[in-house]
C-alpha cells in the first residue's frame, strides 16, 4: 500500500486490499474515500468489503465513485463536502490515486492558490496540468470558451456516427463537422455472429477508424465527458471543451459485463464465450468446431439488446454445425432467455420455433443470467416469472455463449440529454431532441421504441442528415424515420430469416415476397448477409450512399 500526502487533510493511494485496511488505521487515518468504482478491475475488492472491515476498525467511509477520465464538476463538489464531514486525516484511493488528487485539485480551487495545489499534487506524484483550466476556473468546466467549434459535431464514430457524417458530408460538402471518437479501429459487428458460425474471419470485420472518417470531417480522437447544452458545448476527457452549432449524439451502448458476477474473470476461457466482443468470437467457434458431445448454453439478458436476435442466431449456427457433423444427437442444447417470447415480431416466431424443435434446443424463458463459475463450468440464473416469487437455478456447461447485459454508456445516462431510463430522449419520427432543438440522435442511444441494429442506423442516418439541414435552411423536418430494423436470423449455414420490421412490429420488407419471404427461410437471403451485406455496409452506408435507405418524406398531413 501507498499513502501519499497531499494535505495535512487527505493523503490518497492506488487501489487498497481488505488487509491494507489495518495499516490505514495504524497510521492514524480516521476516515476513507473510494472513488473506484466497483467491478472496475478482476483483482479489485469491493466498497462494501473495505467498508465493513474499516468500520469494524473505527473508520468512517464515504464512497464517491469516479468513471476514469470522467470527473464531473458535482463530483468534485460531493467530495469537497465529504472532507468537510468526515474526520480527518482522510484516506483516499481509487486505481493509481489520480481521480482522488484531481477531486481534491477541484475541490479546493476556490480555497487555495492554482499555484498551491498544483505543487502538493505534484509532490504527490500526481500531474494535473490536464485540469489546470478547471482550477483556475474555480473548480468548474469553462464551457464559456471552447478549444473548437463547428457547425455540427457528432459523437459517436460506430456505424451510426459515421454514416450519418458521410450523408451530411454528401447534402452539403461546405459544412465544419467534427466527429469525436476514442476508438483507433472501426468494427463491422453484425460479421460477428458469422465469425462465431465460422464463416467469416474476424480480421474482415475490422478497419482503422482514420480511414472511414470522410474526406472534410475532422476527427477528435477523444472520450466525451460531459453535456453542457445550455451552452452549446461538448466537455472532452481532460477538460477541453468542444461548442458547436448542432449536436448529434450516437456513441452506441455499453456492454455491462460487470453485471454478471464472476464473468469477466472467465471470459476466453474454461468454455465461455460471446460473439459480442471481436476477440472472442473466434473463441465461440473454436469451442463450437471441438465439441463432439457434452452441453451447450446460450443466453439473452433483459431488453435493450443490440440486435435481439444475436444470441439466438449463435445457438442455430453452432446446433448446425454439430447437425453437420453427425453429433447433434449428443448434444444437450438449452437456450436461456431473460425474456418471455423467442422474438418480439410473433410473424418471425413460427419459423424460428420449427429451428428450435429441429436441433433439439430446451427454451428457458424468464431465466436471466446473474453468475457464472467458469473453472467449476456452472452458471447462475434468477427466474423471474410473472406473478411467481424470484427464484434461483443452476446448470452445468460445456460451452457457454453469454449476451451481456447492455445499457446506454454512463455519460449519456447521467446529462441532461437523458430521458428517466438514461436513454436520448428523441422524437421518434424526426429524431430530434424533444427538448433540445439543435440536437439529434440515432442508433442505439436513442430512446425511439426501434431495435438496435445497424440496419436501423442505416435508415436513421438520412433522416437525421436531411432533417439537420432542413433545420440550417430554417425550415420544418422534412424526413421521417417509421422504426424500421431488420435482423437476418442465420437459422442454419446456408439459409436465413430475414426479419424485417417498423414500430409496433409492423412488416417492412425490403423485397417483394415471391423473391424474399421473410418470415420463411431462405438460401437467397443469406447470400445478402454473406456476400452483399459487407460491402453495402462498408462501400455504401459509411460513404453516404442511401441504397434502399433514402428517407421517407413527412407527409403533407403531419406536416399540418
Amino acid at each position: 500500500m501507498e499513502s501519499r500526502k497531499i494535505s495535512e487533510a487527505l493523503s490518497v493511494s492506488p487501489q487498497i486490499t481488505i488487509a491494507d485496511v489495518a495499516e490505514i488505521k495504524r497510521l492514524g487515518f480516521r476516515s476513507v474515500i473510494c472513488n473506484r468504482p466497483d467491478g472496475e478491475g478482476a483483482d479489485q475488492p469491493s466498497f462494501d468489503e473495505i467498508k465493513a472491515e474499516a468500520e469494524a476498525a473505527g473508520l468512517a467511509t464515504r464512497y464517491i465513485p469516479i468513471v476514469a477520465g470522467k470527473v464531473r464538476d458535482e463530483d468534485a463538489a460531493d467530495f469537497g463536502r465529504a472532507l468537510d464531514e468526515l474526520p480527518k486525516p482522510v484516506f483516499g484511493y481509487c486505481r493509481t490515486g489520480t481521480r482522488s488528487a484531481t477531486l481534491w485539485s477541484l475541490s479546493q480551487a476556490l480555497i487555495l492558490d492554482t499555484s498551491e495545489i498544483l505543487r502538493a499534487t505534484k509532490s504527490a506524484g500526481y500531474d494535473m496540468a490536464g485540469v489546470v483550466r478547471r482550477i483556475v476556473n474555480g473548480g468548474k468546466t469553462p464551457t464559456d470558451l471552447a478549444d473548437a467549434t463547428y457547425d455540427i459535431v457528432i459523437v459517436g464514430g460506430g456505424a451510426a456516427g459515421i454514416a450519418v457524417a458521410s450523408s451530411l458530408k454528401t447534402r452539403r460538402s461546405d459544412l465544419e463537422i467534427a466527429l469525436i471518437d476514442p476508438a483507433d479501429i472501426h468494427y463491422y459487428q453484425p460479421g460477428w455472429t458469422m465469425v462465431g458460425g465460422g464463416i467469416f474471419d474476424a480480421s474482415t470485420t475490422a478497419k482503422t477508424m482514420g480511414s472511414l472518417i470522410p474526406k472534410g470531417v475532422t476527427w477528435i480522437k477523444s472520450a466525451v465527458a460531459a453535456f453542457e447544452p445550455g451552452d452549446d458545448a461538448v466537455i472532452l476527457d481532460g477538460c477541453r471543451v468542444v461548442k458547436y452549432k448542432r449536436l448529434i449524439v450516437c456513441p452506441g451502448l455499453k456492454l455491462d459485463w460487470h453485471k454478471v458476477d464472476g464473468l469477466v474473470d472467465t471470459l476466453g476461457r474454461n468454455g465461455v464465450t460471446s460473439n459480442y466482443r471481436y476477440d472472442l468470437a473466434p473463441y465461440t467457434w473454436e469451442l463450437v468446431r471441438g465439441m463432439r458431445e457434452g452441453k451447450a448454453v446460450f443466453t439473452q439478458p433483459p431488453m435493450p439488446i443490440k440486435c435481439a436476435g444475436a444470441p439466438q442466431k449463435a445457438m442455430y449456427l453452432s446446433a448446425d454445425h454439430w447437425r453437420r457433423q453427425g453429433v447433434l444427437d449428443q448434444m444437450d442444447i438449452g437456450f436461456y432467455n431473460a425474456g418471455g417470447v423467442l422474438f418480439g415480431v410473433k410473424d418471425y416466431v413460427p419459423a424460428l420455433e420449427s429451428y428450435v424443435e429441429r436441433y433439439g434446443a430446451k427454451l428457458n424463458f424468464f431465466h436471466n443470467l446473474v453468475a457464472i463459475d467458469g473453472p467449476a463450468k456452472k452458471a447462475w440464473f434468477d427466474v423471474i416469472e410473472p406473478e411467481k416469487e424470484v427464484r434461483r437455478i443452476s446448470t452445468d456447461f460445456d460451452m457457454i455463449h453469454v449476451c451481456p447485459p447492455q445499457t446506454a454508456p454512463d455519460f449519456i445516462r447521467v446529462s441532461p440529454l437523458a430521458d428517466a431510463g438514461g436513454w436520448i430522449d428523441v422524437d421518434q419520427s424526426s429524431l430530434r431532441h424533444k427538448t433540445h432543438t439543435n440536437i439529434w440522435s440515432l442508433g442505439d442511444v436513442m430512446n425511439a421504441p426501434n431495435a438496435k441494429t445497424a440496419a436501423a442506423a442505416r435508415m436513421q442516418a438520412p433522416v437525421v442528415a436531411a432533417n439537420l439541414i432542413a433545420d440550417i435552411e430554417g425550415k420544418s423536418p422534412v424526413a421521417q424515420y417509421d422504426g424500421y430494423g431488420s435482423c437476418p436470423l442465420t437459422v442454419e449455414r446456408g439459409k436465413i430469416v430475414l426479419a424485417e420490421f417498423g414500430y409496433g412490429g409492423a412488416l417492412k420488407p425490403s423485397f417483394p415476397t415471391w423473391l424474399i419471404d421473410g418470415t420463411k427461410p431462405s438460401r437467397l437471403a443469406w447470400l445478402l448477409k454473406e456476400k452483399l451485406l459487407p460491402p453495402i455496409y462498408w462501400k455504401a452506408m459509411l460513404r453516404g450512399k442511401e441504397w434502399l435507405a433514402s428517407p421517407e418524406k413527412v407527409s403533407a398531413s403531419r406536416k399540418v
